[in-house]
């Protein structure tokens, strides 16, 4: 991608995991990279550092995607240096584990706002600028395979995904008379650092493959969607787990130990 014709994408919570993986391979591919960032300013400045020898433009900027006028003031600074946002990938969310009978209004709100509603103001901005500049843009947003599995812990996470997976359906079907494409990627259990002895490290053994996907792995999914090669995908979602909600059970007579 030459300089001239360089495209520019935004991650949201992009300071670590998988979404830092999603910005530097975005970087490595040629893209001009946003890293936006709740609170790990360094971590998200020192990884423009990092991408910006790939000879890309780089920008880390600071928001609170479950606060629409956060979001807007990203946007704000966002145009001010770049004209549109030609990719946009709504990483940014939280996992908070409780168990139903647990949970209380406050987690409720705070993960819904950050995982459902950032992601549909955050994709409504991106859109009426690409829109307003005529560019036939990418949204991807960060689903989750718990959609279709269930999980103990998971009953305010998982249905803030499946609304993210079903919004992406029906935004994809309008923005489609934009020349805008809108998809979804569905990762499974990721290796993104988990401490030695943390209970979910048990859970590889149990998968179809024996282990967790990379971070690099999904990152590499979300360049091929933002790619022409991709350019006929538009309202669907990529699942990405490895299989793992393939069996009906984690292990039956058809599974060699």
């Amino acid at each position: 991608m030459d300089r001239q014709n360089r495209k520019t994408a935004l991650v949201t919570g992009a300071a670590k995991g998988i979404g830092r993986q999603i910005a530097y391979c975005m970087a490595e591919a040629g893209y001009n990279v946003i890293v936006n960032y709740h609170s790990r300013r360094e971590a998200a400045e020192e990884l423009c550092r990092e991408m910006e020898r790939f000879g890309v433009e780089t920008m880390a900027v600071y928001g609170d995607m479950g606060k629409v006028e956060d979001i807007r003031r990203m946007y704000d600074q966002v145009f001010e240096r770049f004209p549109v946002v030609d990719v946009l990938v709504n990483n940014a969310g939280i996992s908070s584990e409780v168990y139903f009978l647990d949970a209380t209004e406050e987690m409720f709100d705070e993960m819904t706002a950050i995982d459902w509603k950032g992601v549909f103001f955050s994709s409504q901005i991106a859109a009426k600028k690409m829109i307003e500049q005529g560019v036939k843009g990418v949204i991807i947003n960060l689903s989750s395979n718990q959609v279709d599995g269930c999980w103990p812990r998971a009953t305010i996470y998982a249905p803030t995904k499946a609304a993210v997976s079903k919004f992406t359906r029906n935004a994809a079907m309008e923005l489609s008379l934009h020349g805008i494409r809108m998809v979804a990627i569905a990762p499974g259990y990721t290796d993104v650092g988990w401490e030695p002895g943390d209970i979910r490290l048990k859970a590889a053994g149990r998968l179809p493959f024996r282990r967790f996907a990379t971070t690099t792995e999904i990152a590499k999914g979300v360049v091929y969607l933002a790619s022409e090669e991709a350019a006929y995908i538009t309202g669907t979602t990529l699942v990405m787990d490895g299989g793992a909600t393939l069996p009906v059970v984690a292990a039956n007579d058809f599974v060699e130990d």
